[in-house]
């Protein structure tokens, strides 16, 4: 083995899958260096401000002292976590909890304390892309399985006809990043069953759980029964209070085993920072009137922008049940190549529009070629203008097709 070839990264990183942003950041960057303002929706970044009691726990943070906390969390950062799950209906104990560095460390110690390197993991097209990632770097394959309707949640027959003797778990989010689908209780009880009947984990990212918009509101695998060794969540506060910043989320299940083999895993990172743990506190402890602000707001965006894509030729949105994107069908060769195109090449009076192709949110070839995600993270009328933009950009790509509504 030569020198270059011993001192070269790990096969790990160099095969873990490009991030969909990447290639369109430096193009992005230079748009902006020309005088173009960009208009990012691409990243679930929220522009709504965080609770005043975040504020005011940070602003009396310099009187904290700067110690480690237990691995699980701050006793006080657990016992919210727990009253706020109680106030959704979930009785769950602090032992059953664990505090987490935002909804990507939940998932990571979920994955590591549930599978072994060579395991499959189904999990519902689309997804949140950086799941192709974290499942690669643990050493486990992905099996995609086809949506449903509207890009909703899988026919149980789908779900079922890819358990394989390596299936080890199910991993789904509801409300869906990026597609908005919401699992109703049959959906995600089906799910349930399969996982309970093969002996496989049910993981459930829930981080845009209170963002729902129509019908009832979002249901836990927590609150269904019989899924008690089976049954984890992934959890965040980033976006439902606006604190991506503060990297706070949480793995719940009431597995004591698996809970024990994560709690290990997390001792390795030591602790989680204390102003952190202690600034969301009394979001948990009180998140109404707060999130139904949020909420709202998000629906009028949603509305608004359907409404204004619905008025483009060839475009085709899914209309979101919650989370806060839109996926949309354009009528374009390779959406990827529209979405360098806007950044490289087309500007409407001086601004054009970041958007992130679909393709890295599915692991079936060829899939999500012509759709782009919208993430809702601007004020209406700059939400507006960018359609506008997205409108104009449409009607001068060179590489348009001729689709119209179906």
């Amino acid at each position: 083995m030569g020198e270059a070839t011993r001192t070269r990264p790990s096969r790990r990183a160099r095969e873990l899958p490009p991030s969909p942003i990447r290639a369109l950041a430096p193009l992005a960057e230079a748009a902006k260096q020309r005088g173009v303002r960009v208009l990012h929706l691409n990243i679930g970044q929220p522009d709504l401000p965080p609770p005043p009691c975040v504020l005011e726990a940070l602003a009396e943070a310099r009187r904290l002292p700067l110690v480690y906390a237990p691995a699980r969390g701050l006793p006080e950062t657990v016992d919210a976590w727990c009253a706020y799950y109680r106030r959704q209906g979930i009785e769950i104990e602090p032992a059953e909890v664990l505090v987490t560095s935002g909804a990507s460390e939940a998932l990571w110690l979920a994955l590591l304390a549930t599978t072994d390197p060579g395991d499959e993991v189904l999990v519902p097209e689309p997804f949140y892309a950086p799941y192709q990632g974290l499942l690669a770097a643990a050493g486990l394959r992905l099996v995609p399985v086809p949506p449903g309707p509207s890009l909703g949640p899988p026919d149980p027959v789908e779900l079922r006809a890819r358990v394989t003797p390596r299936t080890r778990a199910i991993l789904l989010c509801s409300p869906a990043n990026p597609s908005g689908a919401v699992w109703d209780r049959a959906a995600l009880a089906a799910a349930g069953e399969l996982a309970r009947q093969a002996g496989l984990y049910l993981l459930s990212d829930e981080t845009y759980r209170e963002i729902v918009f129509d019908g009832p509101r979002a249901t836990s695998v927590l609150e269904l029964p019989g899924l008690e060794e089976h049954a984890l969540v992934i959890d965040s506060l980033s976006k439902r209070f606006n604190v991506c910043g503060l990297r706070i989320g949480a793995l719940a299940t009431r597995n004591r085993a698996v809970m024990a083999a994560a709690l290990e895993l997390a001792e390795l990172r030591l602790a989680l920072p204390v102003i952190d743990q202690l600034a969301v506190t009394g979001a948990l402890a009180a998140p109404r009137p707060y999130v139904d602000q949020v909420v709202a707001a998000y629906r009028a965006r949603r509305d608004a922008v359907l409404a204004a894509l619905a008025a483009v030729p060839g475009v085709e949105a899914h209309r979101p049940g919650g989370a806060f994107y839109i996926v949309a069908r354009l009528p374009v060769d390779d959406a990827e190549r529209f979405a360098a195109w806007l950044l490289a090449e087309f500007e409407h009076r001086g601004e054009t529009v970041m958007v992130t192709p679909m393709r890295s949110f599915y692991a079936t070839p060829g899939a999500g070629r012509d759709e782009v995600r919208l993430a809702l993270v601007h004020a209406p009328e700059t939400l507006a203008r960018a359609v506008e933009i997205l409108a104009a950009g449409l009607a001068a790509y060179p590489g348009r097709n001729s689709r119209t509504h179906s």
